[in-house]
């Protein structure tokens, strides 16, 4: 099994900062990438950004320039510093881990159970 854990979310006003964390543990053989992923409600979820095992980065549109991601290979635990919050990126955040379990696996998704970020004055 593969779990990934997250935190960091919460309610910040407009213009403050949160950081999100999300650590993958279990039986991995070895992850591709780690990102993250929003939903708010009634919207489809969409990507806010992504990061290779190897530093490779995507962002989303609407987060370049405030959203940084980054990722620790040794703890396989990804990062969202978010800055210049919007009320407009309020909603339910998502971790995703594209890994393999064994070297012979193929690639999967995996995904945390969602973190609820809120800006709001």
């Amino acid at each position: 099994q593969v779990q990934l854990v997250e935190s960091g979310g919460g309610l910040v006003q407009p213009g403050g900062s949160l950081r999100l964390s999300c650590a993958a543990s279990g039986s991995i053989f070895s992850i591709y990438a780690m990102g993250w992923y929003r939903q708010a409600p009634g919207k489809q979820r969409e990507l806010v950004a992504d990061c290779t095992s190897g530093g490779m980065t995507s962002y989303g549109d609407y987060v370049k320039g405030r959203f940084t991601i980054s990722i620790d290979n040794a703890k396989n635990t990804v990062y969202l510093q978010m800055n210049s919050l919007k009320p407009e990126d309020t909603a339910v955040y998502y971790c995703n881990a594209r890994l393999r379990r064994h070297w012979y696996a193929a690639m999967e998704d995996y995904w945390g159970q969602g973190t609820q970020v809120t800006v709001s004055s």
